[in-house]
């Protein structure tokens, strides 16, 4: 079994968040696709993406997510 870093509960099934490099849950997953940043993380990372950055740590978590 995996935690998920942002709600620490016990899960089978884990995602990389947008924000930042935390391993979170579905549940999780879809209270971040709600938040108003969540499309400007997205286009971000694909930006990163395609300049070859493999290795973007995300544009940060927002502090009321």
């Amino acid at each position: 079994m995996n935690k998920c870093d942002r709600c620490k509960e016990e899960v089978r099934t884990t995602t990389m968040s947008m924000f930042n490099v935390d391993v979170i849950c579905m549940s999780c997953k879809a209270t971040e696709r709600k938040h108003p940043d969540y499309k400007k993380a997205v286009e971000r990372e694909r930006e990163e993406l395609m300049k070859g950055n493999w290795n973007f740590d995300g544009i940060g978590k927002p502090k009321d997510l």
